[in-house]
C-alpha cells in the first residue's frame, strides 16, 4: 500500500503544491478586489483552477474538484451522492465559508447554518474557480470568515451558434461489495452564441445514481440520486462601456435516505425521501467610464426541502417542509487616480425569510433584512509594494450593527523571484433565520467573529517552470453560535459560547513543469484546531499530481491524496442524549487515474477515469458508506 512518507520527504525540501496547475505571472484574478487584478500583484495566494484544467477533471463533482484544493477538505464528496457536504476551509465550518456565484453570494435561508449546496451545480456549466482563504468580510460580508469559493460559470462563445451534447456512465460501488455493472449515469447539453449585441448561454443537466446505501450497514438498500440542473444566461451590450447580463436556473435534487430514529441500525425504507428545489434569477448590469467601472450584482434566491420519512418510533410517516427566499443586490463602484492607485465604494443589501410549518416558523415572523456600506482601497507601487485595505460597516434589524476591516500589504523583489505577502483580516457570521426563530432560537443571538493572521511567500523561478509557496495562518473565533442542552431539564436552544478557540497552520504549494508534456504538482496541509472545533479536520493532508500530453490529443492525470486521522462524534441513542459518543476515523489513501483523448480536433472528446484504484476501505463521516473503485467513460461531442 502507498505510504504517506512521500510526503514527509516533500515537506523536508518544502516541495508542497495544490493538485489544480497553478498560472503564471500573467494570470489575473478577482476575488481579493472584485476586479480582474494581476496575479503578481495580489497579496493573496488564491488558488484558481482555469478551464483547461477543469477540462482535465472531466467526470468530477465541484465537490471532489475543490477536495484537492490546498488548505480546504470537502466532506461527503466520496459518499453517495445523496450525503450532505461539509466545507472545512482552514479549520472552520460551512456557516465559514461564503460561496460565490458570478459574484453573487448564494446561501440557503432555512438551513440551520445558512450554508449552500455544492451539489446544486453542475460541474459542466462552470469556467473556473477561485478559492481564496482567510477573513474576507470586507469584501463580501456576513460568512466570509475561513475563506470564499468564488465560482464562475461559463460564457457565450462569439460564434452566432456553438454548443455540445456530452454523456458518461459510470459504476457506484463500495469497496466491500464490489459490483461494476453502470449506475452512474450523467448527460447533458448546451447551446450559446453572440447574434449581433445579444449573446446567449443554456444548459441542461441530469445525473442518476443508484447502487450505494447512504447509510454503511449490512443488507441495506440502495439509495437512488437524481438531479436535474438548467441554466439560462441573456446578455445585451448595446454600447462597448455599458452591458446588461440577466440568468435564471432551475435545479433538483431528490434521493432516498437510511431512518435517523434508528442510529441506522436497521435496514432503511425506500419511504425515506428527500427533495431539494431551487429556483435562481439575476440582473447584472456594468458601466465602464474613462476613470473606472460601476457594477450591480443583484440575484433571488428560492429554495424548498421536503422531507418524508419513516417514524419505527410511532410507525408512521413524518413529513417536514423548510422554505426560504433570499435577496442580494450589492452595488459598487471602482475608481482608478491613477495607474498605482483604485479606490472601491459598495453598499450591499441582504433579505432572506423561512418557513418549516412542522416547527412552527412561519414567514411572516422568521425574517430579516441587512445593509452594509463598504470600501476597499488597493495600490500598487512600482518599486513592488502592494496593499489592499479597507473596511465594511454592517446594519442588521435584529442585532444592530457591526463593523470588520482588512489590511493586506505584499512585497515583490525586483532582483529576486520571490513575493512576500501578509494580511490581518476581520469577520462576522450572521446568526441564521433557524437560530433566531425557530423553537430552539434567540433572539438575543449576536454575530461570531472571526480574524485572521497570515503571512508566506512565493517565488517563481527557472522560467517560470517552478512555482512554490507557503503560508501560515492563526485565526481565532470568538462569540460563536452553538446550541445548548440543560442536562437537567432538557431545555434546548442556540447560546453565543463566550471565548476564544483558534485553528493554526501551513498550506505549502508546488507547481513544476518538467517539460513541455511533463508537469508535477502537489500540496500540503497542516492544521491544527482546538477541541471545540476539531471534528471531521484532518490534521494533515496532501495531493499528489502528475499530468502527461502524450500528444495536442491525449492526456494522462495521475492523482493521489493523503487525508489524516479525523474527530467525529454521534449519539448513540443510549440513556446520554445530550452528549455525544467521540470517536477516532482512520487515515485513508486514494489513489485516481484520468485519460482525456481528443478523437476529432474541436468536435469529439472522450474521458476514462478510474477513482480509488486500489479499492480502499475508509470512513469519511461515521456511519455513513463511502466508494471504492469505481470506473467512468464519457464523451462530448461539440458543434
Amino acid at each position: 500500500m502507498i505510504r504517506f512518507s512521500a510526503f514527509t520527504l516533500l515537506f523536508a525540501m518544502n516541495t508542497y503544491a495544490q493538485a489544480p496547475t497553478p498560472k503564471q505571472l500573467d494570470e489575473v484574478v478577482i476575488s481579493d478586489s472584485k476586479f480582474a487584478l494581476p496575479k503578481e500583484k495580489s497579496g493573496k495566494v488564491i488558488v484558481k483552477i482555469n478551464a483547461a484544467e477543469l477540462a482535465k477533471k472531466a467526470g468530477q463533482s465541484v465537490a471532489s474538484i475543490l477536495s484537492t484544493v490546498v488548505g480546504l477538505e470537502v466532506n461527503g464528496n466520496q459518499s453517495s451522492a445523496g450525503k450532505n457536504l461539509g466545507y472545512y476551509v482552514r479549520g472552520g465550518r460551512n456557516r465559514q465559508t461564503l460561496i460565490l456565484i458570478d459574484g453573487i453570494p448564494v446561501t440557503d435561508a432555512s438551513g440551520v447554518n445558512l450554508e449552500y449546496d455544492l451539489r446544486l451545480i453542475s460541474a459542466e456549466q462552470v469556467e473556473s474557480i477561485e478559492v481564496m482563504k482567510g477573513a474576507a468580510s470586507t469584501l463580501y460580508g456576513s460568512g466570509a470568515a475561513a475563506g470564499v469559493i468564488n465560482i464562475t460559470l461559463k460564457k457565450a462563445s462569439k460564434k452566432e451558434v456553438s454548443g455540445n451534447v456530452y454523456s458518461s456512465l459510470g459504476t457506484q460501488t463500495t469497496a466491500d461489495n464490489t459490483n461494476y455493472r453502470p449506475q452512474d449515469f450523467n448527460q447533458g447539453l448546451g447551446l450559446n452564441g453572440t447574434i449581433g449585441k445579444i449573446n446567449y448561454f443554456a444548459t441542461l443537466n441530469s445525473v442518476e445514481t443508484k447502487g450505494i446505501s447512504e447509510a454503511k450497514g449490512v443488507d441495506f438498500e440502495e439509495d437512488h440520486f437524481s438531479k436535474i440542473t438548467t441554466l439560462v444566461k441573456i446578455g445585451f451590450a448595446p454600447t462597448k462601456k455599458l452591458s446588461f447580463d440577466f440568468f435564471t436556473n432551475y435545479d433538483r435534487i431528490k434521493n432516498n435516505y437510511d431512518g435517523y430514529y434508528d442510529n441506522f441500525t436497521s435496514a432503511d425504507t425506500p419511504v425515506n425521501v428527500a427533495t431539494s428545489e431551487q429556483f435562481r434569477f439575476g440582473f447584472s448590469p456594468k458601466y465602464k467610464y474613462n476613470k473606472g467601472e460601476f457594477v450591480l450584482n443583484s440575484g433571488f434566491t428560492s429554495i424548498e426541502r421536503k422531507y418524508t420519512a419513516f417514524n419505527s418510533w410511532t410507525n408512521s410517516i413524518d413529513n417536514s417542509l423548510y422554505a426560504s427566499k433570499s435577496v442580494s443586490a450589492d452595488a459598487f463602484n471602482k475608481y482608478t487616480f491613477s495607474n498605482q492607485f483604485f479606490l472601491i465604494l459598495g453598499s450591499q443589501f441582504q433579505f432572506n425569510e423561512m418557513e418549516a410549518k412542522s416547527e412552527t416558523i412561519y414567514k411572516e415572523n422568521s425574517k430579516f433584512n441587512s445593509i452594509d456600506t463598504y470600501f476597499t482601497a488597493v495600490y500598487n507601487s512600482d518599486f513592488g509594494l502592494n496593499i489592499n485595505a479597507g473596511s465594511r460597516y454592517n446594519l442588521h434589524n435584529i442585532y444592530k450593527n457591526y463593523a470588520v476591516y482588512n489590511f493586506n500589504p505584499s512585497y515583490s523583489f525586483s532582483k529576486l523571484p520571490l513575493k512576500i505577502v501578509a494580511s490581518y483580516s476581520t469577520a462576522y457570521i450572521t446568526p441564521s433565520l433557524y437560530q433566531l426563530y425557530s423553537p430552539y432560537g434567540n433572539l438575543a443571538l449576536t454575530p461570531e467573529k472571526n480574524s485572521t493572521l497570515e503571512s508566506g511567500f512565493e517565488v517563481v523561478f527557472l522560467n517560470k517552470k517552478v512555482t512554490l509557496n507557503t503560508v501560515g495562518f492563526y485565526r481565532e473565533e470568538n462569540n460563536s453560535i452553538g446550541f445548548y442542552t440543560n442536562p437537567v431539564t432538557w431545555a434546548s436552544n442556540y447560546v453565543n459560547v463566550y471565548g476564544t478557540y483558534n485553528a493554526k497552520g501551513i498550506e505549502t504549494m508546488l507547481s513544476v513543469s518538467a517539460s513541455e508534456k511533463l508537469k508535477f504538482n502537489a500540496n500540503y496541509t497542516f492544521t491544527q484546531v482546538e477541541e471545540p472545533l476539531q471534528r471531521l479536520i484532518p490534521k494533515h493532508k496532501g495531493n499528489l499530481s502528475l499530468v502527461y500530453e502524450f500528444s495536442e490529443k491525449a492526456t494522462f492525470n495521475l492523482a493521489y491524496q493523503y487525508v489524516d486521522k479525523r474527530k467525529d462524534a454521534f449519539f448513540d441513542g443510549g440513556t446520554s442524549a445530550v452528549t455525544p459518543t467521540l470517536v477516532i476515523l482512520d487515515a485513508y489513501e486514494l489513489v485516481n487515474a484520468i485519460g482525456n483523448f481528443e478523437i476529432i480536433k474541436n468536435r469529439l472528446n472522450v474521458f476514462v477515469s478510474v477513482n480509488n484504484i486500489f479499492n480502499a476501505d475508509f470512513t469519511e463521516a461515521i456511519g455513513y458508506s463511502t466508494r471504492g473503485r469505481n470506473f467512468k467513460i464519457g464523451l462530448n461531442v461539440m458543434f
